[in-house]
C-alpha cells in the first residue's frame, strides 16, 4: 500500500481533528501517502482531495470542527454516486479510506467496502448511538458543555423558583440526555426509547415542589417524542399545577462547538492511528471503537443499519436519584 484518503462525515464531533492528526502522522510514519477528501461523501463523490503531511495537520489538536468538513450527499446514497465516488478514489490513486464519522458515516463506509474497496470506520459521534463503541469520539466534550449549562441554570432556577426544560442533542439516542441528567441532578429525564408521558412529568415537577425543591430541572432528548417546545406547549394552558414558572433552554449545536477536551483528543488519537494499523495488518471492513477500556474492532457489517440500546440500570437510577 502506497496511498490512503481520510474523510469526516456527518455531524461533527470535538476530537475530530485530533483523528485526522493521527491517521495522516501513522500513516507518513508506515511510509504512505496520505489525502484528505474535502467535504466528506460529497468531495469524495466529486473527487476532492488534497495531499496532507505531517505538517498540515500540526497545530489542529485543540481545535473543534473538522479541517477537513462535512456535508450531506444524498447522491452518494445512490449506486451511481458510490460508483463515481469509486472512481475518484482509483483516479487519485487510493487504495484504501478511513472514515471518521457516526451511524450514517459508518453505513456509507460499508457500502464502499461492499463493492471491494478497503475501509476502515472510525467511531465518531456525540449521540454515541454506534455499535461496536462504548465511548465515540465527541461524547465526552458534548457531555461536558451540556452539564455546564445545566449547573448555570440550577443556578437561576433556583434563585427564581422556577422549572427548565433542557433540551440537549443525540438525534434518535438518549445518551446524552440521560447521563447528563444523571450528572446534572435533574428531576426527571426524557428519551426517545422511553414512550413521553406529559401528565406523569407534570406530577413529578409538582412532587419537587410539594418536597419543598427550590426548583425542578428536566433534560429532554431532540428526539424524543415529546421534545422541549412541544412539552412547553403542552403545559402552557395549566403551567400553574407545576408548582414553578417553566422556562425552556435548547443547547442545540453549542454542545458540538468548542475544543475537545483531553478524554476525546486521547480517544481520538488513539483510534486514528489503530485504524491506519487495522490497515497496515490487512484488517478491512471494519468499525476502529472503544470497548472495555481499549481499541476494539468490529465489522463494519455489523454496524451499518443499528443502533445501540440505552443501558436500562441507568434509566432506572436515573429516576431514583430525582427522588
Amino acid at each position: 500500500m502506497k496511498r490512503i484518503a481520510v474523510l469526516t462525515s456527518g455531524g461533527d464531533a470535538p476530537g475530530m481533528n485530533a483523528a485526522i492528526r493521527a491517521v495522516v502522522r501513522t500513516g507518513i510514519a508506515q511510509g504512505w501517502e496520505v489525502l484528505g477528501v474535502r467535504r466528506g461523501y460529497a468531495g469524495l463523490t466529486y473527487g476532492e482531495m488534497v495531499p496532507l503531511g505531517a505538517r498540515d495537520v500540526g497545530g489542529i489538536l485543540q481545535l473543534g470542527g473538522t479541517i477537513l468538513g462535512s456535508a450531506r450527499c444524498p447522491e452518494f446514497r445512490t449506486e451511481l454516486g458510490r460508483q463515481r465516488a469509486l472512481r475518484a478514489l482509483r483516479s487519485h490513486g487510493v487504495e484504501a479510506l478511513v472514515v471518521i464519522g457516526g451511524n450514517g458515516s459508518q453505513a456509507g463506509a460499508y457500502e464502499v467496502f461492499r463493492m471491494g474497496f478497503p475501509v476502515v470506520g472510525v467511531a465518531s459521534t456525540i449521540d454515541n448511538d454506534l455499535v461496536g463503541s462504548e465511548i465515540t469520539i465527541g461524547v465526552d466534550t458534548a457531555l461536558n458543555v451540556a452539564l455546564e449549562a445545566i449547573d448555570r441554570l440550577k443556578t437561576t432556577a433556583s434563585s427564581h423558583g422556577r422549572a427548565f426544560l433542557v433540551e440537549v442533542m443525540g438525534r434518535d439516542c438518549g445518551y446524552l440526555a440521560l447521563m447528563a441528567g444523571i450528572a446534572g441532578g435533574a428531576e426527571a429525564v426524557v428519551v426517545p426509547e422511553v414512550e413521553t408521558d406529559p401528565e406523569a412529568l407534570a406530577q413529578e415537577m409538582h412532587d419537587a415542589y410539594e418536597r419543598g425543591k427550590s426548583h425542578a430541572l428536566v433534560v429532554v432528548a431532540e428526539g424524543a417524542s415529546y421534545n422541549a417546545s412541544r412539552l412547553a406547549d403542552y403545559f402552557h394552558a395549566n403551567e400553574k399545577r407545576l408548582g414553578f414558572e417553566l422556562r425552556v433552554t435548547i443547547l442545540g449545536h453549542v454542545q458540538r462547538g468548542g475544543a475537545p477536551g483531553a478524554f476525546d483528543r486521547l480517544l481520538a488519537t488513539q483510534l486514528g492511528a489503530a485504524a491506519v494499523d487495522a490497515l497496515a495488518r490487512g484488517e478491512q471492513g471494519v468499525l476502529v471503537g472503544w470497548v472495555r477500556g481499549e481499541v476494539a474492532l468490529t465489522p463494519l457489517s455489523e454496524v451499518a443499519g443499528r443502533a445501540k440500546a440505552l443501558d436500562p440500570q441507568l434509566l432506572a437510577l436515573a429516576q431514583v436519584l430525582a427522588r
